[in-house]
């Protein structure tokens, strides 16, 4: 038998022979700790039962929250305006446990085993759920059995916490990065992750929805409960397959040392040949490597000292002295605040899906022969058309928009994000004037409500899409599952956004005793089209916000620093 080396296969690249390297060289290991072989771990032979669980668990998700809605106003009997608070307070809990779930996973427990534990929670909460809804005993009417309910209902939200910034993640460390054609693949990956995403929710806007209000609540509840189950079997079957990525320090740890180090040191005269990480020896033989961030000079100069090395010399204490990766990863996250919060005036505008757009439908006509439509199936056309513009984007936009701007993905992560604000007011908009015509025909037809569906479902493609690649991309190393919660904190944000706002229109357009904008009982007393162009001009001003923020954006930098196992371990050290 040869040697490893004389066992290495080549592919053909143009002319010349490359060399396709056995294992993977991101760092990543396999389930036994070792080096991950190339040709059995990884790339698109793990990808299937990553895409098959996120499938699964997004069907169980919106089965619960595409109709939620319903839930509250026709079996627990709120208001219009009651119910809508509810359900986005909790998307808004939905949407800010993952910041918990991205912390266990960075720091402690990685991302295998965060998915893993959070999935139980979560399947937890939707029997506890299912049997609320379907045992007489259960059934919300008194205080304890409202807590069964809330219990359940929250369970979901803690469970989805750890799964929603560590999956897509998970997903992406499936590639390595230092080999080019699997850090290509990465971009297709993020396509194809929201498409299977979306399977679920159409499915649930369409098959669930029908049985919730034709078959009862119980059964509505059951089969996203049993699917929930079908996800933790699709991802335990491919962990031979897995890469993982080992987790680290505490990100958010490292940042306050960043800001302690950094205050403690403000009367130091700054002095950039000073700074710790910087001084090795070129000389020593290299046997390992760390991903070091590049010092930028002239972006928050103030964050500097917190390397800067005092007279006293290196310190061992990390709350005294940093290394200069650690001040560069506090100024990519400062750098991406401004662009995160633009996300939460779209989120708000989203959030109408699932509360404000399905009681519009209920107030038209839906009745279609001797079918009476649920006014939350309207939501597939949401979901259609991600489904419909994923695969054209990839397939057939993509290439076409390259060949004009040479980017391998077309677009930049942020242009795509801009579009999908442009997308999100049109949708808005859309909305006012179907509601304004509903109001002046009272017999309008539920299916007039398509386009503003299918307008915010062209918004995700551009924005959900986009702003994973860019989290991922723009995100320090030790701060990924970190960094990819942050959409989600915006969304939980624009989810308390909108309801902040419901309750402030409500109690202003009611002060002279008026049914307000948003009638609480029927649509048809009040003026839901001002609620709509009031959320348009929010995200009029949010556009030019984001535009100025996007061009002053400076994009991460980093290299792979050769270093000693001696001074590797001085580095972590002072992590």
């Amino acid at each position: 038998m040869g040697s490893i080396e004389e066992e290495r296969p080549f592919i053909e690249k143009g002319s010349v022979l490359q060399e396709v390297k056995l294992y993977a060289e991101d760092g990543s290991v396999d389930i036994n700790g070792n080096p991950p072989l190339k040709q059995k771990t990884g790339n698109w032979k793990a990808c299937p039962f990553i895409l098959g669980k996120q499938c699964c668990e997004r069907l169980a998700y919106y089965g619960i929250a595409k109709n939620l809605i319903t839930y509250f106003t026709t079996e627990l009997h709120e208001t219009n305006v009651s119910g809508a608070k509810q359900v986005m307070i909790w998307q808004g809990t939905c949407y800010i446990t993952p910041l918990l779930g991205a912390l266990i996973a960075d720091s402690y427990s990685g991302r295998y085993w965060t998915i893993a534990s959070f999935s139980a929670i979560y399947f937890f909460g939707m029997a506890t759920l299912t049997l609320s809804a379907s045992l007489p005993s259960l059934k919300p009417a008194t205080k304890s059995q409202y807590a069964v309910f809330y219990i359940g209902l929250y369970l979901i939200a803690l469970g989805t916490g750890g799964i929603k910034p560590c999956v897509s993640s998970f997903g992406a460390d499936q590639f390595d990065d230092t080999y080019p054609y699997e850090r290509a693949s990465k971009a297709s990956f993020f396509n194809w992750f929201y498409f299977s995403i979306n399977i679920g929710a159409f499915i649930s806007s369409t098959l669930l929805v029908y049985v919730q209000e034709n078959c009862g609540w119980g059964l509505g509840f059951l089969i996203p409960t049993l699917v929930m189950g079908l996800s933790l079997v699709s991802f335990f079957s491919g962990t031979p397959l897995y890469r993982f990525q080992k987790p680290g320090n505490s990100p958010i740890t490292s940042v306050c040392q960043v800001l302690v180090a950094s205050y403690r040191k403000q009367n130091l005269k700054e002095d950039n040949t000073l700074l710790f990480e910087t001084l090795r020896d070129d000389k020593i033989e290299h046997t390992d490597g760390y991903k070091k961030s590049v010092h930028r000079k002239l972006i928050r100069r103030f964050l500097d000292r917190a390397a800067l090395i005092s007279e006293d010399g290196v310190s061992s204490n990390q709350w005294e002295l940093c290394t200069v990766t650690q001040v560069e990863e506090v100024k990519i996250l400062l750098r991406l605040f401004p662009i995160w919060v633009s996300g939460i005036v779209f989120s708000a505008l989203h959030s109408q899906i699932y509360t404000l757009f399905v009681q519009q439908g209920r107030s038209m006509e839906r009745v279609s022969g001797s079918f009476e439509i649920p006014p939350a199936t309207l939501g597939m056309f949401d979901t259609a058309s991600v489904l419909i513009c994923v695969p054209i984007y990839d397939r057939l936009f993509v290439p076409f928009v390259r060949r004009f701007t040479g980017r391998a993905k077309g677009f930049t992560d942020l242009q795509r994000m801009g579009l999908r604000l442009v997308a999100s007011v049109s949708s808005m908009a859309t909305a006012a004037i179907v509601e304004t015509e509903r109001l002046r025909m009272r017999n309008l037809n539920i299916f007039w409500q398509m386009l503003q569906y299918f307008l915010m479902g062209t918004a995700e493609v551009f924005f959900n899409i986009g702003q994973l690649e860019f989290y991922y991309e723009q995100a320090p190393d030790a701060m990924r599952s970190l960094c990819s919660a942050l959409p989600l904190l915006s969304s939980a944000f624009g989810s308390y956004l909108s309801s902040l706002i419901l309750t402030l229109v409500a109690y202003f357009t009611t002060m002279d005793g008026g049914d307000g904008w948003v009638h609480s009982e029927d649509l048809d007393g009040g003026h839901l089209d001002y609620f709509f162009r009031l959320l348009v001009c929010l995200g009029c001003v949010n556009i030019p916000v984001f535009v100025f923020f996007s061009m002053k954006h400076l994009q991460k930098k980093a290299t792979w620093v050769p270093i000693s196992s001696s001074v590797l371990f001085l580095l972590v050290w002072n992590l």
